[in-house]
């Protein structure tokens, strides 16, 4: 995946004009085919760059591989559960979506939700409808003085709680990310569960619905970060039988009232249905389903329930501002400027920014020279970073190690999929840090990459913006090498000159032009010398008999 050559970009799903309109004034040609059947998608993504989708296309596995040359997958909205994240991270492809478009629109829905749970206002709109003049019936509730439960407290709880707050309801939370102090800036304390559960009147639920649930509880969702200065944005899975479920009811208040706008699964519907029968739940309102349109009827019939269509983020704003955000989020990668709402490759955040791309080429170089002078691309791989400057580097240059580690085979390794497939392939990458600078004015940094277990070591620093090596396995660069481009690398005894002689008469008769030339310090008798070439060399066969061992890279 090369960043920065988008060139064809294919809409599947209804969006505002203004999507199609900033992606072709940004240089993008635009293929909007809103409709599309599993079929027809899989011939249309065959040579497109990037795919943009709200909800109704389903981003699977097999649509994925079919999609030869596709960069990046821009979600409209909020989640992502209709994209297969982790098979487009193992194929190299970027996700992205625009957290905060629809936040507004799905607030103010929960907000209305509620209302119409306390006043019954929809089954009494419909006794009208019908000829009925029912007052009794429709007996309500205030609002002021019940208790709220916001489970969830990102972007859209916070506007949730906040909105019914000026109803004189009082809001009580969970979220294992969102500090306690923080929500209570916003006026929500926040409690266990299980002292939620029997304290609420009502309940709300904002928490995405991803398919990597595990285990038991609560656990952090990969791959979903907010943007820098931000609070972090709430990334917990709900328990796969749901969040609300049969013993999560027993424990609420009888008659408690559920809403939920976020995704469909995070309340267990069978469980809903049986606490609706019993009257422990009084009432629920659902604008999402496990199965969008649901065929099994018994919740939507149900009297004590209101629902929608799945209609949180169908307002004219949300749509124009989804459309707008995901369409500048492609153009700024497709021209290099920025990388925003990363779901699944947050090293690809950094590297846009001009102070880091030379660092993730010199990261990536390394890890190709110890692949190749270790001669093997598993076993354990130590990456530290010296320098205040790269204090908080590792989490970009650990993966563009782990791909020079991992290039040449036969599967394009990318900072989005590299430590997947480092870890398959038996790669163990960990990181270390050190503020010890590795100049006296501790101006510039210095990575280091070793082999665990084995003599073979690189380390380099960026001189300007060109990645440049100074050690090999234990021997020095008094002038550091360039690691730009084709170079040539060998080992040669020391008392040795015939190499040199041999490999400019190879130049010359290749027509190559040698570029840069540096050796380094003795060690046990020998040198190493990196040649940076015009071109790479087909035929090494007159130099191997006068060096230990030689190697050509493209870096």
């Amino acid at each position: 995946m090369a960043l920065g050559k988008l060139q064809k970009v294919l809409i599947s799903d209804s969006l505002d004009p203004c999507c199609r309109e900033i992606l072709q004034a940004g240089g993008l040609r635009v293929q909007e085919k809103p409709g599309l059947s599993k079929e027809e998608l899989l011939r249309e993504i065959r040579d497109c760059d990037g795919l943009i989708v709200r909800s109704a296309t389903k981003v699977t596995a097999d649509v994925l591989e079919a999609a030869e040359r596709l960069q990046v997958v821009g979600r409209a909205g909020t989640g992502v559960d209709n994209v297969d994240v982790d098979a487009a991270t193992r194929k190299g492809v970027l996700v992205m979506n625009t957290p905060t478009g629809n936040s507004l629109s799905a607030a103010e829905l929960t907000c209305g939700m509620i209302l119409c749970l306390a006043r019954q206002i929809p089954q009494a709109a419909a006794s009208m409808k019908e000829g009925k003049w029912d007052r009794k019936k429709y007996m309500g509730m205030e609002l002021n003085g019940k208790t709220l439960g916001v489970l969830g407290l990102g972007r859209i709880g916070r506007e949730v709680a906040t909105r019914m707050q000026a109803f004189g309801m009082k809001t009580i939370g969970y979220d294992p990310i969102i500090p306690p102090e923080a929500s209570a800036a916003f006026g929500v304390e926040q409690l266990p569960l299980e002292q939620i559960w029997p304290r609420c009147d009502f309940i709300t639920v904002h928490t995405p619905l991803l398919p990597s649930t595990t285990g038991t509880g609560w656990a952090l969702a990969r791959g979903v970060r907010r943007e820098p200065g931000q609070l972090p944005l709430l990334t917990v899975l709900p328990l796969s039988a749901g969040l609300l479920n049969d013993s999560s009811f027993a424990k609420c208040r009888h008659g408690v009232q559920v809403v939920n706008c976020a995704r469909g699964g995070i309340v267990d519907e069978g469980a809903l249905l049986r606490a609706l029968r019993s009257g422990q739940c009084g009432g629920a309102a659902l604008d999402v389903f496990t199965q969008e349109p649901p065929k099994d009827r018994d919740l939507v019939n149900h009297p004590n329930v209101i629902c929608c269509p799945h209609l949180g983020a169908s307002t004219r704003e949300a749509q124009s501002r989804c459309g707008k955000e995901i369409a500048m989020q492609i153009v700024d990668m497709a021209t290099g400027k920025a990388l925003a709402g990363v779901v699944n490759g947050q090293a690809l955040s950094k590297a846009f920014a001009p102070q880091t791309k030379p660092w993730i080429a010199l990261a990536r170089a390394l890890g190709t020279v110890l692949r190749t002078t270790g001669k093997q691309a598993q076993g354990s791989v130590q990456v530290c970073t010296l320098g205040t400057p790269l204090q908080e580097a590792g989490s970009y240059l650990t993966p563009a190690v782990a791909a020079g580690m991992l290039a040449g085979g036969a599967q394009e390794v990318t900072l989005v999929n590299a430590l997947l497939l480092a870890q398959e392939a038996g790669l163990k990458v960990a990181t270390t840090h050190s503020d010890m600078a590795s100049e006296p004015d501790g101006s510039t940094g210095l990575l280091q990459v070793a082999l665990q277990g084995t003599p073979h070591r690189a380390a380099g620093t960026v001189q300007g913006s060109t990645p440049v090596l100074q050690e090999i396995n234990g021997a020095t660069f008094k002038q550091p090498a360039p690691l730009d481009g084709p170079v040539l690398i060998y080992r040669a005894k020391a008392s040795e000159p015939s190499a040199l002689l041999a490999l400019t008469g190879l130049l010359g008769k290749a027509g190559v032009q040698l570029q840069s030339y540096h050796s380094s310090s003795m060690v046990a008798g020998e040198q190493w010398s990196i040649v940076g070439l015009s071109a790479p060399l087909s035929d090494l066969g007159e130099l191997k008999p006068r060096v230990t061992e030689v190697f050509q890279l493209h870096l």
